[in-house]
């Protein structure tokens, strides 16, 4: 690393996934804020030849910039392992876990975590009839940022008319009512609480949109409920062992005070866009953008 004052960090965005769009503007996001914290970033869209690129720019540790399959799944981080590359967030088997929500209930319920009813289904199956009493959701067992979600309301006679563009098997999930609720895990902290407001569901334009969401940080809930979210989060992130950074998000029923709050997902990779809740959290209790960057930079290791 000689003429250098600090590592060589290869941002690793974009990629093939249904998340693509918002990965590039994450990673674009996140070498910007490298530069300002005075790392050298090298911005690299991971395709077919990510490794031969890898092995060109040599850089000294993977910033993981990717969104949805393949990067959050535990398959680049297989390949940074490989290549011996250190790098942000969790390792392969946290992140494998994560990207498959019905392993990930498991995982949380054995540690005694509060989850909803869920199943999966073969795809034709959910068209052909309720596999679950409606209200349920139905969406991909292993993509995130709410892409392919169906709601099937209270009442409804028919199924759900599903697009043929959905697995062949979907995760059918029991719907949870109330608020939208979210909170990040940094490394062994969990940073505080956000309230999600929208005008309808909390959908993949609703999160990316701007003005698609409002969030308040942090949330004007009561402080049992509030503790109860940091403490859920960090058990979480724990459970599935996640490393870096992570975001746990829950339903509130207000109706049923502190037994109304479950767990819907874990989140390995937060979105690290201009809109997006991790940075949001971060800030809030004072750690500003180029910082949590450095940060993630910093715990970068190989066997995570």
């Amino acid at each position: 690393m000689s003429g250098r004052t600090g590592p060589k960090v290869v941002v690793l965005m974009g990629g093939p996934s249904a998340e693509r769009e918002v990965s590039l503007s994450s990673g674009r996001q996140c070498a910007a804020a490298l530069r300002e914290a005075g790392l050298e970033a090298v911005e690299l869209d991971a395709g077919d030849d990510l490794a031969e690129r890898l092995s060109e720019i040599r850089p000294d540790v993977a910033f993981n910039a990717l969104h949805g399959r393949w990067g959050e799944d535990g398959c680049v981080q297989g390949v940074l392992e490989w290549l011996r590359i250190p790098y942000t967030h969790s390792g392969v088997l946290a992140s494998a876990l994560a990207m498959d929500k019905q392993k990930a209930k498991a995982a949380f319920r054995a540690a005694g975590l509060p989850v909803v009813e869920s199943v999966i289904a073969p795809r034709e199956e959910v068209r052909a009839r309720h596999v679950l009493a409606p209200p349920y959701v139905v969406k991909p067992n292993n993509e995130g940022s709410s892409v392919g979600v169906y709601i099937v309301p209270e009442g409804a006679n028919a199924p759900p008319a599903l697009s043929d563009e959905m697995p062949e098997e979907v995760m059918v999930e029991a719907f949870a009512p109330g608020r939208e609720l979210t909170t990040a895990v940094l490394g062994d902290r969990a940073l505080t609480v956000t309230d999600i407001l929208t005008d309808g569901w909390y959908d993949y334009e609703a999160k990316y949109a701007p003005g698609g969401s409002r969030h308040v940080v942090p949330a004007q809930v009561p402080g049992e409920v509030f503790d109860a979210c940091l403490d859920l989060a960090l058990r979480a992130h724990e459970a599935l062992g996640c490393r870096g950074l992570s975001r746990t998000d829950f339903r509130w029923d207000e109706s049923k005070g502190l037994d109304g709050l479950v767990i819907l997902e874990i989140n390995t990779q937060p979105g690290m866009t201009p809109t997006s809740l991790a940075p949001e959290q971060a800030l809030a209790v004072g750690i500003g953008f180029p910082e949590l960057c450095r940060r993630l930079v910093e715990d970068a290791s190989c066997g995570r």
